[in-house]
């Protein structure tokens, strides 16, 4: 698991296929982290508004995309729980975008960054 810790500003930039086994590292984990996402909506859906698995299911994944919901909520316990689980879903989605362009965001900052090095020797 090496490859999960970026390396610092007086190493080398990676070779790319270290680079490509890190993407795959953070693209698990941020859709890991998005599918404990989605189930914790889908289960609180189908317990608070007493929806099946599939209808639930759409519902959460509607709120995590920023879609809004399907289903009329005929609770006031189920409405509670969406907007909840919507503000949840906003820094939900927000931390998988991070997650999955920090190695992008890492290895261009790295290169600007001996690119500049190599330019004031």
């Amino acid at each position: 698991m090496g490859t999960l810790k970026l390396e610092h500003t007086s190493a080398g930039l990676l070779p790319r296929q270290v680079f490509l086994v890190r993407v795959f590292w953070y693209a698990l984990f941020g859709g890991l982290f998005l599918a404990v996402s989605l189930g914790i909506g889908a289960v609180g859906y189908h317990l608070t508004a007493d929806l099946g698995w599939v209808d639930a299911f759409l519902n959460a994944s509607m709120i995590l995309t920023g879609m809004g919901p399907v289903d009329r909520l005929p609770t006031d316990t189920a409405k509670i729980f969406a907007s909840l689980y919507a503000i949840f879903s906003g820094v939900s989605f927000l931390t998988f975008c991070g997650v999955l362009f920090t190695p992008f965001y890492h290895r261009f900052m790295h290169k600007l960054h001996l690119d500049l090095g190599e330019k004031r020797l």
